[in-house]
């Protein structure tokens, strides 16, 4: 066996029972509440003409999923990105990659607003893959640029440079309040076609993350490491980034930037597994990653009750003490 110890194992075992009681938490409450018999009912006797079986089926339960989905696609996206670059600050709302996607959708809908939603997944891919390159070809240029605190740095100016001019070609074009859901990562506005439509994309970036798991365990040992032990690198690197910008793009797609989650989870999925196997970060931060999202959004509707608040702000109070924390607790080295 590869690992140390039986939490992952553990995480696992008690993720799925994790699933079903934040679906049903998340389908219970919200500013309509609603019973646990009208749930069951809902499912095995559908009624069109009820209100709460629509709310349900149309609205709470795509809510759930998607929010499971985008957690559990942004926590391996940072996964790969940390490991890949040594990087523990790298994820993909830091790295300009989200903001790449937001931007390119910003001008599908403009420019394209009558096109159907395939392309809305096609346009965040390629706007999340025109991000990571930017951010990571400044980065080869500027001396030092791949250290974690100048990585960040440059992503976040990238990213704010490429949010901000998509905000103003949207108000230029009076498009701002259609489109605002893609800013505040608003998971109640879930389109459930959006959702199927995404399936094909997001196995092929799942097994892909998987599937460079291995080779990422070994290039997270050092450049020269990996080279050393016949490790193609560029390839595995190119391989990572094409998962990245899948899930990612996947993931701004659904619900728009959801920022910090995957830069906490892979960290917490790394203390779990207790070793630098990435064939458990992987796996663990995806489980880790859908129930911290789904939680979040739960909170999310009680801190402003019955108002519902964005779920980027619960993940923002979380993830920048952690941010900071990294910082001070870490400096500006890498991660081996």
């Amino acid at each position: 066996m590869y690992f140390k110890n039986s939490l992952p194992v553990v995480i696992f075992a008690i993720t799925p029972v994790a699933v079903i009681l934040l679906m049903i938490a998340s389908i219970l409450y919200g500013a309509k509440n609603i019973t646990v018999d009208v749930i069951w009912d809902s499912i095995f006797a559908f009624d069109p003409d009820s209100v709460d079986h629509q709310i349900i089926m149309t609205s709470r339960l795509p809510r759930v999923v998607g929010a499971m989905l985008i957690g559990a696609f942004l926590a391996i996206s940072g996964a790969l990105m940390q490991g890949m670059t040594r990087n523990y600050l790298a994820s993909p709302a830091i790295m300009g990659v989200s903001d790449g996607s937001v931007f390119a959708v910003t001008l599908f809908m403009v420019f394209i607003p009558t096109a159907d939603s395939n392309w809305y997944i096609f346009s965040s891919l390629i706007g999340s893959a025109v991000g990571a390159a930017i951010v990571f070809g400044l980065a080869w240029i500027i001396p030092h640029g791949l250290s974690p605190v100048r990585l960040a740095i440059l992503g976040t100016i990238i990213g704010t440079f490429l949010s901000g001019t998509a905000e103003a070609i949207a108000a230029y074009f009076q498009v701002s309040q259609s489109i605002s859901f893609w800013y505040n990562a608003r998971l109640h506005q879930m389109d459930p076609e959006l959702i199927k439509l995404s399936i094909p994309f997001a196995i092929v970036g799942l097994m892909l993350a998987l599937g460079v798991s291995k080779s990422i365990s070994i290039l997270s040992l050092g450049e020269e490491i990996a080279t050393g032990l016949g490790l193609r690198s560029w390839i595995i690197k190119a391989l990572t980034m094409l998962a990245v910008v899948i899930l990612t793009g996947i993931s701004v797609a659904l619900a728009g930037k959801v920022a910090f989650v995957g830069l906490i989870i892979p960290h917490i999925a790394r203390f779990i597994s207790r070793s630098s196997d990435y064939r458990w970060i992987v796996p663990v931060s995806g489980a880790l990653g859908g129930v911290f999202l789904a939680l979040c959004d739960i909170l999310s509707r009680f801190i402003n009750y019955p108002f519902e608040t964005p779920v980027g702000v619960v993940t923002a109070l979380i993830g920048v003490p952690f941010f900071l924390y990294l910082i001070k607790t870490r400096g500006g080295e890498r991660h081996a």
